[in-house]
């Protein structure tokens, strides 16, 4: 009797497609810096030109929980749909990708530049300065970032100013635990004593020897945080303790629809923005560890 046996490609199962699939985006980032060109920095950008409707003026309560086009009832007019007010899903996700590159680029750099500082001067200095930061990142480190936000939202309310503050207060830790680990490693090198024999200053051995060898590592994870930055953005949003309403923060979105996912009619207002975030967290990871892979030596080799 003939026995027909599968293909590869259909006896592969699909958790192992998706392995090779996230394999070749970390070897060839093409596929993680188009979604992000696509998904968040044209539409950050030209948001204005690009969004057929404004995200919060434009609304029609006739036209309220408009399914996507392909769904029964949708139309072009509204190619995802439209949320509870009648305002078109997919210009609030295109200015949403606004308020999310705006978040993650400030929180980066705020976090980064106090974090790097702190942990050249812990790495390079030692003794009590190194004591001291150390422990305020041990502190840093075990504060919950949305416990902290509730209570300042409690106080303060929401804002942009308080999203910003609560990530940049944890993160800048991170920052300053991973550069101090290669500080430690880089101030015994030759180089560095051969800068401080010919009488070079503190700073001069810090800021033109030690930091623009630990540049790479700071590059790489400045990139894997952009993504831990945007998805605790979302989980405030969708809190009530980041952004506040009605500004159309992609955390907010899927907020707006979660009550209705389960009746199954307005689902898209959650999906899609939960897509979006997905799939940019997704991208930037990808990135990261290729950057890494690319930048660190060790990496490259193995």
């Amino acid at each position: 009797m003939e026995v027909s046996l599968p293909t590869p490609a259909q006896a592969e199962p699909r958790a192992g497609r998706l392995s090779r699939f996230v394999r070749e985006a970390r070897r060839y980032p093409l596929v993680p810096i188009l979604i992000l060109v696509v998904i968040l920095i044209i539409p950050a950008i030209f948001a204005p030109w690009i969004a057929p409707y404004h995200p919060i003026d434009d609304g029609s309560l006739p036209n309220r929980l408009k399914p996507p086009v392909w769904a029964e009832g949708g139309t072009w007019d509204h190619v995802l749909g439209t949320d509870k007010q009648g305002r078109d899903i997919l210009s609030r996700i295109i200015h949403g990708a606004k308020y999310v590159l705006l978040v993650s680029l400030s929180v980066i750099f705020v976090s980064g530049v106090i974090g790097v500082s702190l942990g050249l001067m812990a790495g390079y200095f030692g003794g009590w300065i190194d004591n001291l930061i150390m422990r305020g990142v041990d502190v840093f480190l075990a504060i919950p970032a949305i416990l902290l936000a509730l209570a300042l939202v409690t106080s303060r309310g929401p804002s942009f100013g308080v999203v910003i503050f609560v990530i940049c207060f944890i993160l800048w830790s991170r920052y300053a635990r991973q550069v101090r680990g290669e500080v430690l490693t880089i101030k015994n090198q030759d180089f560095v004593a051969r800068a401080r024999v010919i009488g070079a200053s503190h700073f001069r051995v810090i800021v033109r020897h030690i930091l623009p060898n630990v540049f790479n590592t700071i590059i790489v994870l400045a990139t894997l945080q952009v993504g831990f930055v945007i998805l605790l953005e979302a989980i405030l949003s969708f809190l009530g303790a980041g952004i506040p309403r009605p500004t159309p923060a992609w955390g907010l979105l899927v907020s707006e629809g979660r009550e209705l996912v389960i009746s199954g009619k307005g689902w898209q207002l959650s999906l899609f923005p939960g897509v979006a975030i997905v799939l940019v967290v997704l991208s930037f990871n990808l990135l990261g560890d290729w950057l890494r892979d690319r930048l660190d030596p060790k990496q490259r080799n193995v």
